[in-house]
């Protein structure tokens, strides 16, 4: 097995695993659930990283996905 295939799965487990920890920590907690808004900011950046080979694309995609960011934290600490 190739040295970065290893490396992808070591941190394909390790996200499963925080992912797993968050949820089970977090469910009964409404209040950090993931609006729409962060849920499209996420995707953008994951679109941004994927498309990383073209950098203008995906450098494109990861700031439309942290400005989106931040306009979901904004609203949040409005609503408080």
């Amino acid at each position: 097995m190739d040295t970065s295939l290893i490396w992808i799965a070591i941190s394909i487990g390790a996200i499963a695993i925080v992912a797993l920890l968050l949820f089970v920590v977090n469910k009964d907690n409404d209040k950090n659930r993931l609006t729409p808004l962060a849920g499209s900011a996420l995707a953008f950046i994951i679109a941004g990283i994927i498309f990383g080979e073209d950098e203008l694309l995906g450098y494109s995609l990861m700031g439309v996905g942290v400005v989106l960011a931040f306009i979901d934290m904004y609203m949040r600490s409005k609503s408080r």
